[in-house]
């Protein structure tokens, strides 16, 4: 089937390039319009109680957010003072007739104590925005942000709270992808130019590059018309679309100039090159995209619009490497060579058993079990602190030091008693009220039943209408901890007064129910990348021993990384370099998202190595040789196409906001591990030990590969055969029994 495409798109060269430039179009003129459709947060199940909650609160008593808060402080003056008290009354009294402003509660109104500093140098105001939904309420703050401010000397004002810590969070975010591409892409060229050593062809990645971005933005576009998308989605799609567009187009152009080198005309060349590396390509996009997949299955808007922007991405960089690149190598034809660039280091391909390569696959191959126990133990020492994981929801500490809505919440933890940055709200409904304007008994037999719990510093009704009553609860300590985690527990399970519901939300209540639905659906999510990535591999190889070894050889890398990452990012190793501050647990979605992506970069690898070692096995039928021979085709390859993702992936490692510095970190070290120690040394070991039986498949299984397996058994031209491997690349490696 791949030759038969290659033939077409060397046909139809000028018309799939005519595609692309309106693609190209398309993308910049409309796609990148997807940043106005974009939402923020989406990191809650719609159907958990604390969501539904959320939702009747809003329904029964109206919006009792606390989405802004402004604190007031005076190195000088006190609260009580007249020059302080005058100018924030009179400040709080023009906000409260804003038309963006639903309410404002401060400690002038309330004289509650938990609204000034023990110092009594600062107090801080409560402010409910009338616009609903968090992309509502950005635009509203955006608007009343500058009448926040106490346009007084000596009178300092902050901006924090959930809403602008959103905002804060959100355009980090941004400035990050910004930084990330301009570091990343110079960079890349360099290094794109080095390893082809031409510039003609160092500039076809970053053109597929290109495509794969747009093409995913346009997409992401279209799926946001009849979904929410997350803002996150657009930092997956550069780096999926970037990094797999760099990996696709390494592996088709270094294959296309190995054909061309051997004396093949372009349009040979080009079928050969997409019976080998487009199949390899073809195999890679399918098992990284469902991969991808699995993360639809999450009711959170966060993992799903990751899984679209990341699927969005991928196919449309293994749909450019399979038909733009080809095109654009077919009109190039041998002038892909051309503007080379003088290496003083580069020579002549080694001798037979010289090169790098050969030495490592030679030293593999007889000593298999020294290796393979090696780097197991190696990995295994990586993956050990991965045991030590502790689950918590992100706050505002994955800001940066200085943001000013991560300095609000630090100096109300620090500085005022009692006060909460985000207490539990617990919905009493369904009672009758006893008399009416006044507070339903059941409400207040609630709270004074919670107030009863360890570590409550309050419980009080805050709101009442009909027969709903809102009780807020204060506690000591962080929201995310695991203390707080506990008191949402404890008040679900506390008896409900007979004939009211009672409904438990807020910030660690949502935490609690975000772990509680990551755990139910992560098992499926795991039986859906190893079911598809079983299926795919099989298809690919005709072999059942191979997925099994492919699946397990994914995880000892993942977990490599999720060791690292507790290590850094739980334990605090590295802060100070890494400049982010530890918070002593990993938030649980940033990992789940980190195993779909990874998975499916390690099968990228896996699927490029064993493609060559089984194009040796057709031909030899040695799996000895065959090994040796794959490891020295693809290890400069897969090496390359590692570091170049490892730079995609550095400019987000290297972010503000903390959680996107996690993502970059683990994969950072999940792609280096895995394109070294585990697919240039592990699986060449464990392959060698196996001998035939990496290619086993039972009869029944067998005869569904022969039908079915997705290969180009009949794409050899009989007159250039012999030209499909090139002596010099060969290792001696003395036969083995088990061949």
């Amino acid at each position: 089937m791949l030759v038969w495409w290659g033939r077409a798109v060397v046909r139809f060269r000028w018309v799939v390039l005519a595609s692309a430039v309106a693609l190209v179009a398309i993308g910049v003129l409309w796609g990148t319009g997807v940043f106005g459709s974009l939402t923020g947060g989406g990191f809650d199940d719609p159907k958990s109680e604390s969501s539904r909650a959320l939702g009747r609160i809003t329904a029964e008593l109206g919006s009792q957010d606390v989405d802004v808060i402004v604190l007031y402080s005076s190195p000088s003056a006190t609260v009580g003072d007249l020059s302080f008290r005058a100018s924030v009354t009179a400040e709080l009294a023009q906000i409260r007739q804003r038309p963006e402003v639903a309410s404002v509660t401060g400690w002038y109104d309330t004289q509650a104590p938990s609204l000034v500093s023990a110092d009594k140098h600062a107090t801080y105001a409560a402010i409910q925005l009338k616009a609903s939904g968090p992309d509502a309420k950005t635009d509203a703050l955006k608007t009343l942000e500058p009448a926040l401010r106490v346009d007084e000397p000596g009178i300092q004002t902050e901006v924090g709270g959930s809403i602008p810590f959103l905002h804060a969070a959100n355009t980090q975010t941004t400035q990050d992808l910004a930084r990330a591409e301009t570091l990343s892409l110079p960079v890349l060229l360099v290094l794109l130019v080095l390893i082809f050593g031409g510039l003609v062809a160092a500039a076809t990645p970053l053109l597929i590059g290109g495509l794969a971005i747009l093409g995913a933005l346009v997409a992401v576009r279209l799926i946001s018309m009849i979904g929410d998308v997350s803002v996150f989605s657009v930092n997956v799609i550069t780096l999926i679309g970037l990094g797999m567009a760099v990996d696709y187009s390494l592996f088709v152009v270094s294959r296309f100039r190995e054909e061309i080198a051997s004396g093949k005309t372009t349009a040979l060349a080009i079928e050969r090159t997409m019976a080998t590396a487009g199949r390899t390509v073809l195999v890679s996009g399918l098992t990284i995209a469902l991969a991808l997949a699995s993360l639809l299955i999450f009711p959170q808007v966060f993992l799903r619009s990751m899984g679209f922007g990341g699927m969005s991405a991928v196919l449309v960089a293994m749909l450019a490497a399979l038909t733009v690149l080809p095109a654009l190598l077919a009109v190039l034809g041998h002038r892909v060579n051309s503007l080379r660039v003088p290496m003083p280091w580069r020579r002549r391909a080694p001798a037979v058993g010289e090169g790098p390569w050969a030495r490592i696959a030679r030293s593999v191959m007889r000593r298999p079990i020294v290796y393979a126990v090696g780097v197991a133990a190696v990995l295994l020492l990586l993956a050990t602190p991965f045991l030590r994981i502790t689950w918590g929801g992100f706050d505002e500490r994955v800001l940066p030091v200085g943001t000013e809505s991560r300095d609000v919440s630090d100096r109300i933890r620090a500085e005022f008693p009692g006060a909460t940055v985000a207490p539990i709200d617990v919905l009493v409904s369904g009672q009758s009220p006893l008399v009416s304007g006044q507070s339903p008994r059941q409400g207040r037999e609630v709270a004074a039943a919670i107030a009863e719990l360890p570590d409550v510093t309050g419980a009080q009704v805050t709101a009442n209408h009909g027969g709903s009553s809102l009780v807020t609860v204060t506690y000591p300590g962080e929201p995310t901890g695991d203390a707080a985690r506990q008191l949402v527990r404890d008040i679900r399970g506390l008896p409900e007064p007979a004939g009211a519901e009672v409904l438990v939300t807020g910030r660690t209540a949502t935490d609690v129910d975000l772990l509680d639905s990551l755990g139910t659906h992560l098992p499926w999510m795991a039986l859906i990348m190893a079911s598809a990535t079983s299926v795919l591999l099989f298809l690919a190889f005709g072999s059942v021993v191979l997925p099994v070894k492919a699946v397990l050889m994914n995880l000892v890398s993942i977990g490599a990384s999720f060791g690292v990452v507790v290590w850094v990012f739980q334990e605090g190793h590295l802060a100070s370099w890494l400049d982010f501050t530890p918070t002593g647990f990993i938030e649980p979605s940033n990992p789940i998202l980190m195993l779909a992506v990874l998975f499916g970069l390690a099968t990228d690898y896996e699927v490029f190595l064993l493609s060559r070692i089984r194009e040796e096995w057709d031909r030899t039928g040695d799996n000895t040789a065959s090994v040796a021979a794959g490891l020295q085709y693809t290890g400069r390859i897969i090496t390359a196409a590692a570091l170049l993702l490892a730079i995609v992936v550095a400019g987000f490692a290297t972010g503000g906001v903390a959680f996107i510095k996690l993502i970059g970190v683990g994969m950072i070290v999940a792609i280096l591990v895995d394109a070294t120690l585990v697919r240039l040394l592990l699986v060449p070991a464990t392959m060698r030990l196996l001998g035939r039986w990496n290619w086993w498949a039972p009869g029944p299984l067998a005869g569904v590969y022969r039908r079915f397996g997705i290969r180009e058994a009949d794409s050899r031209d009989p007159e250039t055969a012999a030209d499909d491997l090139d002596p010099r690349d060969l290792v001696a490696v003395a036969p083995a029994k088990d061949t």
